[in-house]
C-alpha cells in the first residue's frame, strides 16, 4: 500500500524515519491509550496544521523524546523570526524617516516658499517672566488661551472704549493665536534675559533731538508724518523683519544667483545678490539698506548696510550692521534670525530668533497708497484748525 504523499513534489514520506525499536513507533496519549504516530489521522499538509502540532505536544516523550524536541524547537524558532512581523512590534517597524533639506536644480539650499511671521510670543521677555527661557507645554497653552481670551471681541467687561477698542482690533489684526515653536517667551535670544540692551547715551540724546524738533509740528506736511503712515516703510516689514499686527506672510523666492524676499506688509521686495559683489559706496544710503548675501552650509546669511538715517529700527543709526540668518528647521518650519550690531545706538549687540512656520495661504497686495484717507484727514484737518487760528487772529487784531 503506497504510503499518503505530503506534497506532489516530494513524494512519500520516508520509512528510514520509523526507529527500529517496535515501542518507539508508539506514544500514550492524555488517557493512557496508546497511539501509532505514524499511522495516526494527519492532513495532506500536515506540517501545517495547528490541530496537528497539538496532537503532537499532547504526545509524551516515551520514545519519541527526539522528534519531539526537533517540533518544540522549530516552533520556538519560527515564533521568534515572527516576532518582528508582529502588529505592533518596533522591531518590526521601518526605520523613522529622517528628514533632507531640499536643494534647488542649480544646488542651492531651498528656503523659498510663503511663511507666516505671526506669533503672540513678545519681542521682550515680560518683567513677570525673568529667569524663565521657555514655557513648558501646559504653560504655553495657558499663555496662549489668556491672550486669546484678551482679544476676543466678544468680551464685554471694562469700559465702553475698551470694548470697541477690542472690537476693531480684533476684527483688522491678523498677529496670530500661538507662541513660537520652540516655547520661547521671548523673540530675543541673545542677551540671554531676553531684553534688548539699553541705549547709549548718545543714542538717547539723537532720540531727544528728533522728538523736540517734530515737536508741535506733526501735522505740518507730510514729511512730518510717521513712514508708515506715509506707505514708505512699514512696520515689520524689515529688514529686519518682525510680527506685525496683520499682513505677517512673506513670500522667498530663489534663482540662479539671488534671493527675493517679499514682505506681505506694505509689499516690500529686497533683492539679494549672491555673487560675492562689495557693497555699495559709504555715500549711497537706502531705506532699506544695501543687503548682500552668501551661504554658510545650509543656512543663508545676508549682511545688510548702507541705511539711511531717515528710516531708523528702534532709534539705529545709519551705521547699523544687520545679520540675517536663513534656515530650514524641517520640511514646514524655517528659522529666521537677525543680529542688531550699533555701538552708536546699543550697549551691545542682540539677536534673535524666530521659527516661523510655512504658510498655505496666498501673498496678498498690500495697496496702501489707495487707501490712504488717515493721512489726507489728518493733513486736512490741521489745515483746517490753522485756517480757523488765522481767522481768530484777524478778529482779536482789529
Amino acid at each position: 500500500m503506497p504510503c499518503p504523499a505530503v506534497s506532489p513534489e516530494r513524494g512519500c514520506r520516508s520509512k528510514k524515519r520509523r526507529s527500529e525499536n517496535p515501542a518507539a513507533n508508539y506514544a500514550n496519549d492524555a488517557n493512557g491509550a496508546q497511539t501509532k504516530f505514524f499511522d495516526a489521522p494527519r492532513s495532506r499538509h500536515w506540517r501545517n496544521s495547528w490541530l496537528d502540532f497539538w496532537h503532537i505536544m499532547r504526545l509524551n516523550e516515551g520514545g519519541f523524546s527526539m522528534t519531539y524536541r526537533f517540533l518544540v524547537s522549530m516552533c520556538c524558532l519560527a515564533a521568534v523570526i515572527a516576532i518582528p512581523w508582529l502588529p505592533g512590534s518596533s522591531l518590526g517597524q521601518a526605520p523613522a524617516k529622517t528628514w533632507t533639506p531640499p536643494h534647488t536644480p542649480d544646488g542651492q539650499p531651498e528656503i523659498q516658499g510663503t511663511w507666516s511671521f505671526a506669533t503672540i510670543t513678545p519681542l521682550e521677555r515680560p518683567a513677570d517672566l525673568a529667569g524663565k527661557e521657555f514655557f513648558t507645554e501646559k504653560e504655553a497653552a495657558e499663555y496662549e488661551k489668556d491672550v486669546v481670551l484678551r482679544n476676543n471681541k466678544d468680551r464685554r467687561d471694562g469700559s465702553a472704549e475698551a470694548d470697541v477698542g477690542r472690537a476693531y482690533n480684533d476684527f483688522w489684526w491678523d498677529s496670530g493665536t500661538k507662541v513660537v515653536k520652540t516655547r520661547r517667551t521671548s523673540l530675543v535670544i541673545d542677551p540671554p534675559d531676553g531684553r534688548i540692551p539699553p541705549l547709549t547715551p548718545a543714542a538717547r540724546e539723537r532720540q531727544a533731538e528728533r522728538a523736540a524738533q517734530n515737536r508741535g509740528h506733526e501735522f505740518d506736511g507730510p514729511e512730518n508724518r510717521p513712514l508708515p503712515e506715509r506707505c514708505l516703510v512699514m512696520q515689520g516689514s524689515g529688514p529686519p523683519i518682525l510680527p506685525t499686527a496683520y499682513n505677517n506672510n512673506t513670500q522667498i523666492v530663489q534663482g540662479p544667483g539671488y534671493v527675493a524676499i517679499l514682505i506681505e506688509m506694505g509689499h516690500e521686495t529686497r533683492v539679494i545678490p549672491l555673487d560675492g559683489r562689495p557693497h555699495l559706496p559709504k555715500d549711497v544710503r537706502l531705506w532699506k539698506g544695501d543687503s548682500r548675501g552668501h551661504w554658510e552650509g545650509e543656512t543663508l546669511v545676508v549682511e545688510t548696510t548702507n541705511f539711511t538715517n531717515k528710516s531708523a529700527f528702534r532709534g539705529t543709526s545709519e551705521n547699523m550692521r544687520l545679520i540675517e540668518r536663513f534656515k530650514r528647521m524641517d520640511a514646514n518650519t524655517l528659522l529666521y534670525q537677525f543680529t542688531v550690531e550699533d555701538p552708536a545706538t546699543f550697549a551691545k549687540p542682540w539677536t534673535v530668533e524666530i521659527p516661523v512656520p510655512k504658510s498655505e495661504g496666498r501673498i496678498f497686495e498690500y495697496a496702501c497708497h489707495e487707501g490712504n484717507y488717515g493721512m489726507f484727514g489728518a493733513l486736512a484737518g490741521a489745515r483746517a484748525e490753522e485756517k480757523k487760528a488765522a481767522a481768530n487772529g484777524n478778529k482779536s487784531s482789529k
